[in-house]
C-alpha cells in the first residue's frame, strides 16, 4: 500500500444509477436489514431466557445469531445510505474496514456452521456420548476457535489485499468493497492475496466436505429410527441447517472462483447478496419457524409478557 492509495476514495457502483431503482434498492435492503436484526435479537432473547433451550445446539445458534446482525451491518447500511443520498463513495479506511470485518465474520460463520453440523452428528449418531463430547467447556472452546480462525483469516486477507498499489480507476462494481474487485484494480498481480484466497477456499471446501459427511451419517441414522416422530424432529433441525450452509458456501465459492467479467454484471451483484445479506436474514426464519422448541419458547415468552 502506498500513500496515494491510502488517501484515495473508492466508488461503489452498486445496482443502479436510476433514482427510482435506488429508492427501491434502499427499501428492499432496509426491510432485509430490519428483519435480520429483529429476528436474530429474538433468537438471542429466547435462547438466553428459556431454560429449556440451554443445550449445545442452542448455544451455537445464539452465537450465530450474535454474528449475523454484525455480518449484514458491514455492507447493508452503507449501501442503503449511498442509495438514499445518491452517493457511491467510500473512504479508503472504510473500504479496509469492510474487507476486514466481512472476512472475519464470514469465516467465523463457516466455522460455526461446521461446528453446528458436528453437534447434530454427535446428538443423533452418538447420543450416549453427547454430554461428554459436547460439554459446556468443549462448546466454548469450539466457538472461541471459530472466532480466532476468523480473526486470523481477516488479518491475512486485509493485509494481502492492500499490499499492492492500485493504479486503475477506483471503481468497484459491487455494493461493498469486494476482494476480487479490489484485486482487479491492482497495478500488478497480487500473488500474496491469491495464495491467501487459495488457502481459504481449501479450508472452506474442507468444512463443506466435513458438513456433507456429517449429514450423510445423520440421514442414515435418521432413516433407521423406529419412531416417526423422532425422524420428523431430526429432519426439522437438520434440513434447515443444511440449506443455510449450501446457500452460503455455494454462492461464496461461485463469487471467488468465477473470473471477473470484462463488463459489470447484475448477476454478480445478486450472487454477492446471497452470501452477505440473505443468510443473516433467513437464518432466524429457518431456525424459528421450522423448530418446534423455538416456537414453544416463543409462546411461553408471550404468555409471560402478557401476565
Amino acid at each position: 500500500m502506498d500513500n496515494s492509495t491510502s488517501e484515495s476514495t473508492f466508488f461503489l457502483m452498486g445496482f443502479s444509477t436510476v433514482p427510482e431503482l435506488q429508492i427501491l434498492h434502499a427499501l428492499v435492503f432496509s426491510g432485509m436489514y430490519l428483519a435480520a436484526v429483529l429476528g436474530n435479537l429474538l433468537i438471542i432473547t429466547l435462547t438466553t431466557w428459556d431454560p429449556r433451550l440451554q443445550t449445545p445446539m442452542y448455544f451455537f445458534l445464539k452465537n450465530l445469531s450474535c454474528l449475523d446482525p454484525c455480518l449484514i451491518s458491514v455492507t447493508a447500511p452503507k449501501s442503503i445510505t449511498n442509495s438514499l443520498l445518491n452517493s457511491n463513495t467510500i473512504s479508503f479506511f472504510g473500504c479496509v474496514s469492510q474487507v476486514f470485518f466481512l472476512t472475519l465474520l464470514a469465516t467465523t460463520e463457516v466455522s460455526l456452521l461446521t461446528v453446528m453440523s458436528y453437534d447434530r452428528y454427535v446428538a443423533i449418531c452418538h447420543p450416549l456420548r453427547y454430554e461428554i463430547l459436547m460439554s459446556h467447556q468443549a462448546c466454548v472452546q469450539m466457538t472461541a476457535s471459530s472466532w480466532v480462525s476468523g480473526c486470523l483469516n481477516a488479518i491475512l486477507h486485509t493485509a494481502a489485499t492492500f499490499s499492492v498499489p492500485m493504479c486503475r480507476a477506483l471503481d468497484i462494481h459491487q455494493f461493498f468493497c469486494d476482494i476480487p474487485q479490489l484485486l482487479s484494480l491492482s497495478c500488478s498481480h497480487n500473488i500474496a492475496e491469491f495464495v491467501v484466497i487459495g488457502l481459504s477456499l481449501v479450508l472452506d471446501f474442507g468444512c463443506f466436505v466435513f458438513i456433507d459427511i456429517s449429514y450423510v451419517h445423520i440421514f442414515i441414522a435418521v432413516l433407521n429410527m423406529p419412531s416417526k416422530e423422532g425422524r420428523a424432529k431430526a429432519f426439522s433441525t437438520c434440513l434447515p441447517h443444511l440449506m443455510v450452509v449450501t446457500l452460503f458456501l455455494s454462492s461464496g465459492f461461485f463469487a471467488y472462483l468465477r473470473p471477473l467479467p470484462k463488463s459489470p454484471s447484475t448477476f454478480d451483484l445478486i450472487v454477492s447478496v446471497f452470501y452477505t445479506v440473505v443468510p443473516p436474514t433467513v437464518n432466524p426464519l429457518i431456525y424459528s419457524l421450522r423448530n418446534k422448541d423455538m416456537k414453544m419458547a416463543l409462546r411461553r415468552l408471550k404468555v409471560t409478557a402478557v401476565c
